[in-house]
């Protein structure tokens, strides 16, 4: 199953413009509460250095693909409806909101850094709405929808635990639906230091607590700070990025991304995602008012932050937040291929500490059978299958039979 990255925030803060330009989709996008009415799935690409170059072979790519020498992934990307105040009680398009969420490996939490909505998500002066409580309120409603599921269910855990189970799985039980494991609720306990307390003597502050470690855990996220390139963004960038320093704050402008894919794709200009640059290749068909666009873009925002922020929150959210490392398994360690001669065909993301064994049960169930090492292929050694893999590694996997 690809990565799935939920695109969350209030109504008018450009998702469905960050969806586009990430997704190249053409969902309607307008200033009406609830336009994204339901959530809207599209493919969009985490993208690696491709090792085809340091290998002096040229690939063949199945999975994935090889563009100037870099490795685009497919990723599930998702537009949720935009939240509103008591969500988390069903209200609004809530439960629906939540359901997906749920299924969502990491969130990317848009906010109008422009400060050009109000704080139920109608359009209004720029600079007179407040991203930073933006931020605030819809994480409040997600932590609101962990802490009802636990407060919900307290007879149920001290019931679980009481039987004999562990306070760890009593708990892992409740969120397993939302894509919480044991691993996320150990992690939570012991950060809360709520560990080794008898789960009866909780009190409400102690289950909040324990509520927002969780969801921050489970559903790590990161913040899009939108219309960057709207006068006066650039102060609450400043402001979300003191105010929530202990999350990663990426500044975007979702307009100029989709406007540059939009140029790149009509052969006007050459211009890959994430890039810091563009180059012009057909200015004869380009209007005075495109060609100011595109200066803007190259000055104002290229010029200011490097990049439109895009992709480069993509990029982020998988390999930062979700800690994926990209490895790439062949069946013919002299040739570099699969068995239908595919050189480096295909590109598997693992979480950081994945071994030999949880690849090998990542490409096929069966392959773990009879597993005896596998041969990291830059350096030609013999790993072990509790070895840990590590981001570009190239390896072929030695079992019985092969052998």
């Amino acid at each position: 199953m690809p990565i799935r990255l939920g695109l969350i925030g209030k109504t008018n803060t450009g998702k469905t413009t960050f969806f586009n330009a990430a997704t190249l989709s053409s969902e309607e996008i307008s200033s009406y509460p609830f336009t994204t009415k339901k959530p809207i799935s599209g493919i969009s690409h985490a993208i690696s250095l491709c090792v085809h170059p340091e290998f002096k072979v040229q690939d063949n790519p199945n999975n994935s693909k090889c563009v100037d020498g870099w490795r685009y992934i497919p990723i599930e990307l998702i537009d949720l409806p935009g939240l509103i105040k008591d969500a988390w009680k069903g209200k609004g398009l809530g439960n629906q909101f939540l359901s997906i969420a749920a299924q969502s490996d990491a969130l990317l939490h848009v906010v109008d850094a422009s400060g050009g909505i109000d704080s139920t998500g109608q359009i209004s002066e720029v600079g007179t709405g407040d991203p930073i409580s933006d931020f605030a309120d819809i994480e409040e409603e997600l932590t609101m929808w962990y802490h009802k599921i636990l407060e919900g269910n307290r007879d149920k855990v001290s019931k679980t635990i009481k039987s004999g189970s562990d306070i760890d799985d009593a708990i892992t039980d409740l969120y397993r639906g939302i894509g919480v494991n044991a691993h996320h609720v150990k992690k939570a306990l012991i950060s809360t230091s709520l560990q080794d307390k008898n789960f009866d003597d909780f009190d409400v502050i102690d289950s909040k607590k324990l509520a927002s470690t969780l969801r921050r855990i489970s559903k790590p996220t990161l913040i899009v700070a939108n219309k960057v390139d709207v006068e006066g963004a650039d102060k609450n960038f400043d402001r979300l990025r003191e105010r929530f320093n202990e999350t990663i704050v990426i500044p975007a402008s979702g307009d100029s991304e989709f406007s540059l894919r939009r140029a790149e794709q009509k052969g006007l200009i050459k211009y890959s995602p994430g890039s810091e640059q563009f180059e012009i290749i057909n200015s004869a068909e380009l209007n005075e008012k495109q060609i100011a666009a595109l200066d803007f873009i190259k000055k104002g925002i290229m010029g200011e932050y490097m990049r439109t922020g895009v992709q480069f929150a993509i990029n982020i959210a998988v390999f930062k937040l979700l800690k994926m490392n990209s490895i790439y398994p062949v069946a013919d360690a002299k040739t570099l291929s699969d068995k239908k001669g595919r050189i480096l065909p295909d590109l598997i993301l693992l979480k950081d500490g994945a071994t030999i064994n949880d690849l090998a049960r990542e490409i096929h169930t069966d392959l773990t059978k009879g597993l005896l090492y596998a041969t990291d292929l830059r350096y030609n050694l013999r790993l072990p299958n509790d070895y840990q893999l590590r981001d570009r590694d190239v390896v072929s996997l030695i079992n019985a039979s092969k052998k």
